[in-house]
């Protein structure tokens, strides 16, 4: 199994001012070494690790711990899409086989930055590299989303925590028509993750992930959705195997072959991980 979403960070309350003082549990560092062990009990095999800062720096580091931890295998890093200089970057970081993709986080920004010409520029040179791209945003900045992939065919894209929807009002009707229409589109994905975040963090109902839960997999289908956990961020609502447990339960309606798509096949073939690091 592959957990295809989790970050690792030495905490820097400057750096990382997105953590505030409300999120005490996550503001510390997190590294490979406090996950091993949760990972040997679930007989989860690896992770991506996603970047948490919007710097080259950040791929460095994280090429350095998955030098180090073999749990690692692949990277979701972070480089300038809008720079005049990217296919250059892109094609020096393209050396680091461990690099699958990119992410920038969208929704700290509005659309007039992720639809500019130089931003969708900068996608669209992602394709030549074999490179992913990862979309972070709230549900309501799904509509320009969905113009930003249209924009880019065949680029593969993976929707990170089913795009945020409002678990806690349950005012799901407009995420759920966007994300149909956002399915439709055969070259995203979409990562069943972080929704405890979206919920009241420690008076949520399980009838309120599953409703979403029953969007994604709707739209999505079996084919196209991903396990992914948003460690150490989750750990602001439950510990990592309350969460793990959450899917699990969900996906026991599941077919062997759908369960095997969620918590491995879908992961492997969008990141394109070694079959021999998968072991």
């Amino acid at each position: 199994m592959i957990d295809t979403h989790v970050h690792f960070w030495n905490f820097d309350p400057a750096r990382d001012s997105w953590i505030t003082e409300e999120m005490n549990a996550i503001r510390k560092d997190f590294t490979p070494k406090n996950l091993i062990r949760t990972f040997n009990e679930l007989k989860i095999t690896g992770c991506v690790a996603v970047q948490a800062n919007q710097t080259e720096n950040e791929n460095n580091f994280l090429l350095r711990l998955a030098d180090q931890n073999e749990i690692i295998k692949g990277i979701v890093g972070w480089v300038d899409l809008k720079s005049k200089n990217l296919e250059e970057r892109l094609s020096y970081w393209s050396s680091f086989k461990k690099i699958k993709g990119w992410r920038h986080v969208l929704q700290a920004e509005n659309s007039a930055f992720f639809l500019s010409d130089d931003f969708v520029s900068g996608v669209k040179n992602l394709k030549k590299f074999n490179y992913t791209y990862d979309l972070l945003c709230y549900h309501d900045q799904l509509p320009d989303i969905i113009k930003l992939v249209d924009k880019v065919p065949n680029q593969p894209f993976v929707l990170d925590h089913c795009g945020k929807p409002n678990v806690k009002s349950q005012d799901l009707k407009a995420w759920a028509e966007n994300i149909k229409n956002l399915a439709q589109n055969p070259n995203v994905y979409c990562k069943l993750s972080a929704l405890l975040v979206e919920a009241d963090w420690k008076n949520w109902k399980e009838i309120e992930i599953f409703n979403c839960f029953d969007v994604i997999f709707e739209n999505f289908g079996p084919n196209r959705v991903m396990y992914g956990s948003d460690w150490p961020v989750v750990l602001l609502s439950r510990p990592y195997i309350d969460w793990f447990n959450l899917v699990s339960k969900y996906a026991s309606k599941c077919t062997i072959q759908e369960k095997e798509n969620l918590f491995l096949n879908c992961a492997s073939s969008f990141y394109k991980l070694e079959s021999q690091d998968l072991l």
